[in-house]
């Protein structure tokens, strides 16, 4: 069955996933982060999603290798305050593992769809 939108790609159905999870880590910390670690973190991960439905619709592969892109840095972007949270003793490595395994499946799979799309315009671009 032919791919239809954004909704039947694997990778915008794991950013959802990473959506519900780090929502999840969010409500653990204090209610002194509302607006900087848990806002970054917010911030980011709906951006991985979003970015990915953005450039499934877009009309070109080369700008739907630049949203993917996007999306990708914004997978590191997580990163950060993710990795912040157990620095600061605000969440565990243990509370952070699923967050951290979704948000490697979906870098290694934005990174695979990347090679290709950059294949596909290199090989349309003589």
């Amino acid at each position: 069955m032919p791919l239809k939108g954004y909704k039947d790609l694997i990778v915008w159905q794991k950013s959802m996933d990473l959506i519900v999870e780090v929502y999840r880590l969010v409500k653990l910390l204090p209610k002194s982060e509302t607006y900087a670690l848990s806002d970054q973190m917010r911030r980011a991960v709906i951006s991985i999603a979003s970015n990915i439905a953005e450039g499934k619709g877009r009309d070109s592969t080369r700008e739907y290798a630049r949203f993917l892109n996007i999306s990708r840095g914004s997978c590191f972007e997580l990163e950060t305050p993710l990795n912040a949270c157990v620095l600061v003793e605000y969440l565990t490595e243990d509370e952070n593992k699923k967050a951290f395994d979704i948000l490697e499946e979906i870098g290694k799979m934005l990174s695979t769809m990347l090679n290709k799309l950059n294949l596909k315009i290199r090989n349309s671009n003589p």
